[in-house]
């Protein structure tokens, strides 16, 4: 008799815990999350690559210092010397006179259609009035920062440096008010550096006492940009050591203040830029001895033909800016 086969019979199934389930569905997140992670590092890696741009090349040009005159005479005119009575030599940077801090002073804004009439101005705009304070100091012959050479007259003032704005004030005439209803005319002729504030003005001592007592030091006051009679006619003077190859010019008793100063080339009026002791300079000598071309603030021009190239001579042009 033939014997019976059992059939094979399996185990019991193991049965999963919770807490392999809990451990298979963790590995499956870190290995979805490695691989996402992955491909957006590529895509990064893609943009970032496909967006960056050669840095442009720039290119400066710097003008060469004053000091590069070919004459070793020529000097930087002198700042006013407030901290001392003693007349300063040239180059120096005196503080201001008044010892006590000033207050700043707050520039208004421009009169309505002040920015029409006078296109070119730059800080100091006609119609517009400043409030500041007024120190003084010992001005001398009222030489100064603007290298005018002796102004012939006491009622002079130095511009704080903000408003000096690189020489733009130079000649500039303003009338001064003070809080008592005073009021004075000066023209401008010096730089008054810091701890001069905006809207500051450091008079000459004989314009301050026509303000105040001297004693005061230092009062608040307004003043703003006028246009006064001229009997002299605009000069005109080329710098020490001026020639055809380098040449600095200047205007003189300009009756508004001087926006451009421009030479005639063979290829047309050429622009110099301004120094801030107040000279225009051609430093490859392009233009010098020719024709020059003058404009004030309100862009009036006057072209100056027959000037010798005759450095430190006064030469007078005949003409003058017209009243504003």
């Amino acid at each position: 008799m033939a014997r019976r086969r059992r059939p094979h019979r399996r185990g019991p199934r193991a049965a999963l815990t919770p807490y392999a389930l809990l451990a298979a569905g963790t590995l499956v997140v870190l290995l979805a999350t490695l691989l996402v992670a992955l491909d957006t590092g590529d895509d990064a890696t893609s943009v970032a690559t496909s967006t960056t741009s050669p840095t442009p090349r720039s290119t400066t040009t710097t003008l060469k210092p004053w000091t590069t005159s070919p004459s070793p005479s020529a000097s930087k005119p002198k700042r006013h010397g407030s901290a001392s009575p003693q007349r300063k030599p040239a180059h120096s940077r005196a503080k201001s006179r008044s010892t006590s801090p000033a207050t700043a002073g707050t520039t208004a804004a421009p009169a309505a259609g002040s920015s029409r009439t006078a296109p070119l101005a730059g800080r100091i705009r006609p119609g517009a009035t400043y409030n500041g304070v007024a120190t003084f100091y010992d001005a001398g012959d009222g030489d100064g920062a603007c290298t005018y050479g002796p102004a012939g007259t006491t009622m002079t003032a130095a511009m704080n440096t903000a408003d000096y704005e690189t020489s733009k004030a130079c000649g500039a005439y303003v009338r001064v008010r003070a809080a008592s209803g005073a009021t004075i005319t000066v023209r401008i002729t010096n730089e008054c550096p810091a701890p001069c504030a905006p809207g500051q003005l450091d008079l000459s001592a004989e314009a301050f006492a026509r303000l105040a007592a001297p004693v005061k030091g230092q009062i608040p006051i307004t003043w703003s940009l006028v246009s006064p009679p001229r009997s002299q006619a605009i000069a005109i003077r080329y710098k020490t050591g001026s020639s055809r190859n380098w040449c600095g010019i200047q205007a003189l008793d300009h009756r508004n203040p001087l926006a451009r100063l421009e030479l005639r080339t063979s290829s047309g009026w050429r622009g110099l830029p301004r120094t801030e002791y107040n000279y225009f300079l051609a430093e490859d000598g392009n233009g010098c001895g020719a024709a020059i071309r003058l404009t004030d603030i309100y862009g009036e021009q006057v072209t100056v033909t027959g000037i010798a190239l005759s450095p430190d001579t006064v030469q007078r042009t005949g003409a003058q800016f017209a009243a504003h």
